[in-house]
């Protein structure tokens, strides 16, 4: 089995833990550092059985059980993940960012996972990125994007610490990925805490501006629904909320500079949460933490040694 640990121990790091020890056959949870010795995600940690250290980074490196990781997953902020991967690009660790620090390439595990394999620090993007990406990458295999813009509406108290002070890389890292990973010609995202109480299911909704006004709406649809499918694999509660909607459209797009006439399509998702450490509405969280775990056993299933015959 592949060593992991994870630095963080808030609710993403948290909640990683527990899937890597629920889930995963391929992963073996040694080790969780963070910087609050009274957290929970530590305490936790301690109750299982996993190794910890309230020291960051450098108490992790410092642990016994470190020469048992092979894999690290870091769960902080973009910030504090610049540090963290210089000190284990140095211990010559594998690290999975699931900051919007874009380290490493972004990484969208049904989109793009396998160009990446050989990377030493792979970026989850964001949540926001992780759940709308695909969509657009769905609808570019069929036609080209001009322009891609995706909101993502999540609880506010799905939002912690890390979450808020990264506001403005969400956005910025986000946008980049709908170019960089889904093949839109130009991309916008923005980011919606709703307050709402009892809280509300994490929505993403999509929007592709596609030149070709006559583009295959079906082939369109029926490729949206595939890729639904595939990412729901590893995030069952993800979900399209209704039909994919197709408007004609002559309109002027800023973030281009110019007018565009085409075909808008619209696709609106609900994302739930699996219930492992985080509430059923942290869907937000949830796809993060699952993006990065298919991720890691991706990796682990590469580094598994066949017995010769």
């Amino acid at each position: 089995m592949t060593g992991v640990a994870v630095i963080g121990s808030g609710n993403i790091g948290t909640d990683l833990m527990i899937k890597v020890l629920r889930l995963s056959d391929s992963l073996r949870m040694v080790a969780m550092a963070g910087i609050d010795p009274a957290s929970d995600g530590l305490a936790r940690a301690r109750r299982l059985g996993v190794a910890t250290t309230a020291q960051g980074v450098e108490g992790l490196v410092a642990l016994p059980e470190f020469a048992d990781v092979d894999l690290v997953f870091d769960a902080t902020s973009a910030g504090a993940h610049r540090h963290n991967d210089a000190v284990l690009r140095a211990h010559g660790r594998t690290v999975i960012d699931l900051t919007p620090a874009a380290v490493g390439p972004y990484v969208v595990p049904p989109v793009n996972l396998e160009e990446h394999l050989g990377e030493t620090n792979l970026n989850m993007v964001t949540c926001g990125g992780q759940a709308t990406v695909p969509i657009v990458a769905a609808v570019r295999r069929v036609t080209p994007v001009a322009y891609g813009e995706i909101v993502a509406s999540i609880a506010s108290r799905s939002a912690g610490p890390g979450t808020r002070a990264n506001i403005d890389e969400f956005t910025e890292t986000t946008a980049r990925a709908i170019e960089v990973v889904g093949g839109a010609d130009r991309g916008k995202a923005i980011i919606v805490l709703n307050p709402a109480d009892p809280p509300l299911l994490m929505r993403d909704t999509i929007y592709c501006l596609c030149p070709d006004p006559d583009a295959d709406r079906d082939a369109i649809a029926a490729s949206v629904g595939d890729m639904v499918a595939t990412v729901q694999e590893y995030v069952p509660g993800y979900r399209l909320k209704q039909d994919v909607q197709f408007d004609r459209v002559d309109t002027y797009v800023p973030s281009l500079g110019r007018q565009l006439t085409g075909l808008q399509v619209s696709v609106f998702l609900e994302v739930s949460g699996a219930g492992h450490y985080l509430p059923a509405y942290a869907g937000n969280l949830d796809i993060m933490t699952s993006a990065a775990l298919r991720t890691a056993q991706r990796l682990a299933a590469l580094r598994k040694v066949v017995p010769a015959p």
